[in-house]
């Protein structure tokens, strides 16, 4: 996939080149610099992403890149700064989508990244940039505590916010959802929702420039949707505008509402990453996937999916899906989910030169790992689930299929396909797939 324009790259090569010109128009300064290999030598930042042994080398005496790069760039050092970029070997600037976001993933690996340096300025500006072009660079991990990125489709947010217990009103009123928080975790979301309870800017009707605090926002916003009540000592329940008593005598799915608010909101970049280890250090079922909470279940088989996948047309399709079935649309979610299982079969058929029949025996063959009977086992899910698809009305153009009424065999098709891919996509080899 070729999304990423000339233009863009064009930008972010001058951006390594040139440097960030620093916001402050009352002490003018040089542009900040920041070396793409951070605290590494280029040679040793390349071998994290290339084998530089197969590659050819440039220069006649050597027989390899590996050699060649050696010579340049820690022998006599006479390539030019960001030459990587414009060599042809790396595929930078021509290549596809998913090299050239892949190599800036790892610029800001921590183990690449020198933290003392302008990293942080560098992918912000890095993803404004992308993010013309349909991309985002996010915090996917962390690893020794420090942020680990992957790349992903950017999806803009919806300018109206519609909190969890809205959105999933039915399944809560049903009881579907089961959801309990104690007065210690509600204690700790408080606390954590104070401290990043920061200043928003916003203009009034006429033009005027005023403040109003996230929690403020928040009691004001809300009320589209209901009136914030708490109970008070009384056992009353009545309305409120403070922030500590909606959260600590409240319904747990209203703490769930104002907690997607101020990430929303939020001037935090590790506001996802904090609250999830608060959740899940309290054993409450939910974690936060792109600022809404979802269950834990599912952002851990979203979570191994995207991850994992860096083919771009198998990714945007997940996504795709998990944001039609986070807005509870499971008719969209599950024909998304099945085009994804489609794409998912013909993986190796254009890098091998096979067809799609001994794509899906190789990525069966790869999921049971020398054991034959876990290779019986995915070879009769692959088989059930290409069935259900050519029986069932998945596709909302097809015709001559049995229809699905019941929303709830929408639910069981999108878990079950959703639960083969994501184990899928842990065993593609990446070294047989050319992007």
């Amino acid at each position: 996939m070729k999304r990423i324009t000339e233009i863009t790259k064009l930008d972010i090569l001058n951006l390594f080149r040139n440097g960030l010109q620093m916001e402050d128009p009352f002490d003018v300064q040089p542009p900040a610099m920041y070396n793409y290999c951070g605290r590494l030598q280029e040679i040793d930042f390349l071998k994290r992403l290339y084998n530089l042994k197969s590659m050819q080398s440039y220069d006649s005496r050597f027989v390899n890149a590996e050699q060649d790069i050696f010579q340049h760039t820690v022998m006599n050092n006479d390539y030019p700064y960001c030459w990587i970029f414009e060599d042809e070997r790396f595929n930078l600037m021509n290549g596809s989508d998913e090299i050239y976001l892949k190599f800036l993933c790892e610029v800001f690996h921590p183990a690449v990244r020198y933290e003392k340096g302008y990293w942080k300025e560098f992918l912000i500006e890095i993803n404004k940039l992308l993010k013309n072009d349909g991309y985002e660079i996010y915090p996917e991990k962390k690893i020794s505590n420090r942020e680990v990125y992957g790349w992903r489709i950017y999806q803009e947010e919806n300018i109206l916010f519609i909190p969890f217990s809205q959105r999933n009103s039915k399944c809560i009123k049903e009881k579907k959802i089961k959801l309990s928080i104690n007065m210690k975790a509600r204690n700790q979301i408080y606390y954590f929702l104070k401290k990043n309870n920061h200043v928003c800017y916003e203009i009034n009707e006429v033009g005027w420039d005023y403040t109003i605090t996230v929690g403020e926002k928040f009691f004001s916003e809300i009320k589209q949707f209901y009136v914030p009540k708490c109970y008070n000592e009384k056992k009353e329940y009545i309305e409120t505008s403070d922030l500590q008593s909606f959260i600590l005598s409240n319904s747990p799915f209203y703490v769930l509402d104002v907690i997607e608010f101020f990430a929303k909101n939020s001037n935090n970049d590790h506001f996802e990453l904090e609250i999830n280890a608060i959740l899940k250090f309290n054993e409450i079922p939910f974690q936060m996937l792109n600022g809404k909470l979802i269950n834990t279940f599912e952002k851990q088989i979203i979570d191994n999916s995207l991850i994992s996948i860096q083919e771009f047309g198998l990714k945007e399709l997940l996504q795709d899906a998990s944001k039609y079935y986070d807005e509870n649309n499971l008719k969209i979610a599950v024909e998304k989910l099945w085009d994804a299982f489609e794409r998912l079969k013909t993986y190796y058929c254009l890098s091998m030169d096979i067809d799609k029949k001994k794509s899906v025996t190789k990525i069966i063959n790869d999921m049971g790992s020398g054991q034959q009977a876990f290779v019986k086992i995915f070879e009769r899910e692959f088989n059930d689930l290409t069935t259900l698809g050519n029986n069932f009305r998945i596709r909302h153009h097809e015709i001559n299929k049995i229809d699905i009424l019941d929303k709830k065999h929408y639910e069981y098709f999108y878990k079950r396909c959703l639960s083969l891919i994501s184990t899928a996509i842990q065993y593609l080899d990446e070294k047989n797939y050319k992007v």
